[in-house]
């Protein structure tokens, strides 16, 4: 019998197949083996007598989202908040490069609580017309007016989509007004800090117009730690048409003469603030690789 894993809870999974949801565990072979699954695996699987299943095998993942830990996603939302908390578009360079790295299929950004700003403020169309002309797909809504709501349910219809972000973004009451009857719990933002409470404690698939909407838990920080230096330029879409050009390969884009990627920025082909973020993610990414030396 195949299913997919929704949930993973101690040594528990919750597998969705045709004959409904069962309750297993490993098969010894498999711990032992240190084969891991997680929420979004394939797998194989037999019932037992009571009903209850044992996994036999992982089947082959297309992709592997490591923070958070989901397997198979066929795109990964990114849920910022115009304001409370104000947008950081650092932070969104550093989870854009996680996703990339990720090999996900398709980048979605989502820029949530549009109904905070005030006038004509023009930094969040301005942050939009930016990562649409890299290539990234941006939806700008509300969950309160409903404004951009209906982009995003077209975005996510029939595909297995993770939301991901930092708390009090508005990831669960998101996933609440995509699809009311999933009911999540939703937690206050701090009034003195402006940040959420972890309302999701692991991520779990949610069945949803022919595909899967994937609730993850909030998390405050990025960790890059894993991404060697080497391979940063290439998480950045932008800088990939220019590295042929360059007059030192292999190049590191920061301080080489001749670097093509250096001459985009000073033409203005490439944003001066993305470049600000790679050489930041690049700094931090070499010094770390000499403390673990």
């Amino acid at each position: 019998m195949q299913g997919k894993v929704l949930r993973a809870q101690n040594s528990f999974f919750y597998v969705a197949t045709r004959e409904g949801l069962v309750e297993a565990k490993l098969r010894g072979r498999l711990k032992k083996e240190r084969i891991a699954v997680v929420p979004g695996d394939d797998v194989e699987l037999e019932l037992t007598e009571g009903g209850a299943g044992v996994i036999e095998r992982r089947c082959e993942r297309k992709s592997l989202l490591r923070r958070p830990l989901v397997a198979n996603i066929d795109q990964v939302v990114l849920v910022f908040a115009a304001r409370e908390p104000d947008i950081n578009p650092v932070l969104i360079d550093r989870f854009l490069v996680l996703a990339e790295w990720s090999k996900i299929e398709r980048i979605v950004l989502c820029i949530n609580k549009m109904d905070l700003l005030e006038g004509d403020e023009a930094e969040i169309p301005a942050l939009a017309a930016l990562y649409r002309e890299i290539g990234y797909p941006v939806c700008l809504l509300s969950t309160v007016t409903g404004e951009g709501v209906a982009d995003m349910q077209s975005l996510v219809e029939e595909k297995t989509s993770v939301f991901a972000g930092s708390s009090g973004v508005g990831k669960s009451s998101l996933l609440n007004c995509l699809a009311p009857g999933i009911a999540l719990s939703t937690g206050a933002v701090s009034e003195k800090i402006k940040r959420g409470r972890h309302t999701t404690r692991t991520a779990q698939l949610l069945p949803f117009a022919g595909g899967f909407l994937v609730d993850t838990p909030g998390f405050s920080a990025t960790e890059l730690a894993e991404i060697e230096p080497c391979a940063l330029p290439g998480l950045f879409p932008e800088f990939r048409s220019f590295f042929g050009a360059c007059r030192f390969q292999p190049c590191t884009h920061s301080h080489e003469p001749g670097c093509a990627v250096k001459e985009a920025v000073q033409a203005g082909r490439i944003e001066d603030s993305r470049y600000a973020s790679y050489l930041e993610m690049l700094q931090q990414s070499v010094q770390r690789k000499k403390v673990y030396r």
